[in-house]
C-alpha cells in the first residue's frame, strides 16, 4: 500500500469533522464563559432565566448584524472593483467554467489592483457569493495556474466555507464581547457582593473573582486560536476540492508556489481580513507561536499534499 498517497474525499471527510469539532468548542466556551460570570456576580438562581434571556437576545442581535454586513464590509476594506466578461475575459470565462463543472451559481466577479497576486472568496452562501482576485495574480500565474486558484476559491463557496468562516468570525466577536462585559461587571461589583452576604467568605469570594477574571482574559485568546485552526482546516479543505474540481493539482500546487515566493506585500490586507485569502498575505516569519496563531497552514505542506493526490 503506498502511504505517501492522500485521496482527496479522505482529505475533505477529515476537515470537516476536525471543523465541526472546533466550532463546538466555540458553543462550551461560550457557555462556560456566561456560567462563569453569572456565578462569580451572585446572580441569584431565581433570576437566572431572565437574565440568560436578555444576554440571549442581545447576543443574536449583534450576530444577526454583523453576519449580513460582514460581507460588504470586507469589499469595502479589500477596494475590489466588480468586473464582467468584457473586462476581464480569462478569469471570468474560466469562473463560469468552473462553476458550470461544479453546479454552482455565478459569483459576483472582482479585481483587486495591486500587484501582490493573491485571491479570497466571501459571501453568505453560494447564491450570495464573491470571488476576488488581485491584478498580480492576473499577470503573473499561467492560465491553468489561475484556474487552480479559482477552483481553490469556487470550493469555499461551493463547501460553505465562507459562512462558516464568517460564523466563526461573529462567535469571536460575541466571545470577546462577553468577555469584555465579565471583566467590567466582575470588577464592579463580584466580589464586594458576595463579601457583603457573607462576611467570613471573603478567601472564597476572591478565590471566584480571580478564576472569572482569569476565564475573562483567556476566553477571547483561546477563541481566536480556535478560528484560527477553523481557517487552516478550510484552507486544506479548499485545496482538495479545488484539486477535484480543476483536475489539476499540480496547477493549483505551482500556483501556490508563485503565490508564496511573491515577495511583494498586499496593501490592502489586514489582519481582520487576512484568513480571507488562498494565502497568507502579512508574510509573517515563520516560527511555533506564528504558525499556533497563523490563518493559514504551512505552504510548504499545501504543496506537498496537492502532489500527493
Amino acid at each position: 500500500m503506498d502511504t505517501g498517497r492522500v485521496l482527496v474525499y479522505d482529505r475533505i471527510g477529515a476537515n470537516k469533522r476536525e471543523t465541526w469539532l472546533l466550532m463546538s468548542l466555540f458553543v462550551i466556551l461560550g457557555g462556560g464563559l456566561v456560567s462563569a460570570f453569572l456565578f462569580a456576580w451572585g446572580v441569584p438562581s431565581s433570576q437566572l432565566p431572565g437574565v440568560l434571556s436578555f444576554v440571549g437576545i442581545a447576543l443574536i442581535l449583534y450576530a444577526l448584524a454583523s453576519y449580513f454586513a460582514s460581507t460588504a464590509v470586507v469589499l469595502s476594506i479589500s477596494g475590489a472593483h466588480e468586473v464582467t466578461k468584457e473586462e476581464e475575459w480569462e478569469f471570468v470565462r474560466r469562473t463560469e467554467n468552473l462553476c458550470i463543472g461544479a453546479g454552482l451559481p455565478m459569483p459576483k466577479t472582482w479585481v483587486l489592483e495591486d500587484s501582490a497576486p493573491n485571491a479570497f472568496a466571501t459571501g453568505r452562501d453560494p447564491k450570495h457569493s464573491h470571488v476576488v482576485v488581485t491584478r498580480g495574480l492576473l499577470d503573473k500565474l499561467e492560465p491553468a495556474e489561475l484556474e487552480g486558484v479559482i477552483a481553490h476559491e469556487l470550493s469555499h463557496v461551493g463547501n460553505y466555507d465562507i459562512r462558516v468562516m464568517t460564523l466563526v468570525t461573529v462567535l469571536v466577536g460575541v466571545i470577546a464581547l462577553i468577555s469584555d462585559l465579565a471583566l467590567r461587571f466582575t470588577f464592579w461589583g463580584a466580589g464586594s457582593r458576595r463579601g457583603s452576604k457573607d462576611k467570613g467568605g471573603g478567601a472564597a469570594a476572591l478565590i471566584v473573582l480571580a478564576l472569572a477574571i482569569l476565564g475573562a482574559i483567556l476566553a477571547p485568546i483561546i477563541a481566536q486560536t480556535i478560528r484560527f485552526a477553523v481557517s487552516r482546516r478550510r484552507e486544506y479543505l479548499a485545496d482538495a476540492s479545488g484539486a477535484l474540481l480543476c483536475r489539476n493539482p499540480e496547477a493549483l500546487a505551482r500556483a501556490l508556489e508563485k503565490i508564496s515566493a511573491d515577495t511583494e506585500p498586499l496593501e490592502a490586507a489586514n489582519k481582520a481580513t487576512a484568513h480571507l485569502y488562498i494565502s497568507n498575505p502579512l508574510k509573517d516569519h515563520s516560527s511555533f507561536l506564528n504558525n499556533l496563531f497563523s490563518t493559514h497552514p504551512p505552504i510548504e505542506d499545501r504543496i506537498r499534499l496537492l502532489r500527493s493526490m
